[in-house]
């Protein structure tokens, strides 16, 4: 458990190395390292190796000039070294994809960072690394554009990337420089479109609100929290604007409501998922809204999930089970990653991240 004491009740957030402010974002990577976008605290925190004690305090740190500042930006003008509101973290290559979500723009570091504020190398969604506009200040977007961008996943080489405020998600097949466009686009049918579900009602091509992505077998998963679903592809799309295959969290493609426009959830049913991740065989989905975490095997739409922690059944909700936080409670979990039986969980109500083995 990285974050949270046992007396935080009692004191204000304060950042310091071993501080989180609404993690959004969490990533463990091949190297061995463990990376979290604090996203309250406007920095990016590293630790070298996985914490294997609670409260480690991180080693690296990126977006603040001392590890008890806090401000956007370091309270600074945006550059390479600064991030406000980071969400989406994910490992990319030999480095690091991040979701710079108010800056709108991604970060891309070649290979994860060993100094504090290390600079990135690449932004996409801006032409450099000072320029910070939604859409570049235009009304509509384009294939170079993002607005408040939050999750990011690189798939067999590819970056793709929850174009959230544009309601869409980017993929580049081959990051190469600064400000490149997309080469791809789903949940629009052009790279030009914005609205919401595409302008339409809700569809197999729609989104909203998409948050988070995960490949599923040679599958693409989408947390597309705000339809209260993940949308799933039977292989990587290969036109823009492509329908997708199944559904999970609701009934048929049309339907929208949260936990099926039920008070309490089912073990069909979501409420604003936000993070996904896999292992295995199975998908596990952050159950956001619903403070849980659920696992399918089944990718057919409409099907029961498997598996469930953070309530004690299927038909329970309530951030912390409507009680103080214990070390297997979740008070609307953000962001996931699994890398061999090790998940790594945002906790973010519960200012903090879970560290779990995957139960066999």
């Amino acid at each position: 458990m990285l974050g949270w004491r046992p007396d935080d009740f009692a004191v204000s957030i304060r950042p310091d190395a071993s501080t989180l402010f609404g993690p959004r974002g969490a990533c463990l990577h091949a190297d061995g390292s463990l990376w979290v976008a604090d996203t309250g605290h406007h920095r990016l925190l590293g630790w070298r190796a996985v914490p294997v004690e609670d409260n480690a305090p991180a080693d690296i740190l990126i977006g603040q000039p001392t590890f008890e500042a806090e401000g956007r930006n370091g309270k600074a003008e945006p550059g390479a070294t600064s991030v406000n509101v980071p969400t989406g973290i994910c490992a990319f290559r030999d480095g690091l994809a991040v979701a710079d979500a108010w800056n709108h723009r991604v970060l891309i570091w070649l290979e994860t960072p060993t100094e504090n504020n290390q600079p990135a190398d690449i932004v996409l969604g801006q032409k450099d690394f000072a320029s910070v506009l939604a859409n570049e200040g235009a009304d509509r977007p384009t294939a170079t554009t993002l607005h408040w961008p939050y999750g990011v996943a690189a798939i067999d080489g590819r970056l793709v990337v929850c174009d959230t405020g544009n309601r869409r998600l980017l993929v580049w097949n081959d990051v190469r420089e600064s400000g490149q466009g997309a080469d791809l686009v789903l949940g629009q049918a052009d790279f030009t479109n914005r609205d919401e579900n595409a302008g339409g009602a809700v569809s197999a091509m729609s989104m909203r609100w998409p948050h988070q992505i995960a490949s599923w077998l040679g599958r693409l998963a989408v947390a597309d929290a705000g339809n209260n679903r993940i949308t799933i592809w039977n292989g990587f799309p290969a036109a823009n604007g492509a329908p997708c295959d199944a559904v999970l969290g609701q009934a048929d493609f049309a339907a929208c409501d949260h936990n099926g426009a039920a008070y309490y959830p089912s073990n069909r049913t979501l409420n604003m998922p936000y993070a996904l991740a896999c292992h295995g065989g199975q998908l596990i989905v952050g159950d956001t809204a619903n403070s849980r975490l659920v696992g399918w095997c089944d990718p057919e739409t409409g099907s029961a999930a498997d598996a469930l922690t953070g309530q004690p059944d299927f038909a329970a909700k309530g951030d912390n089970r409507w009680g103080v936080a214990t070390r297997d409670s979740l008070c609307w979990p953000y962001g996931l990653s699994v890398l061999g039986g090790l998940v790594a969980i945002a906790d973010s109500g519960n200012n903090r991240v879970l560290l779990w083995e995957v139960a066999r």
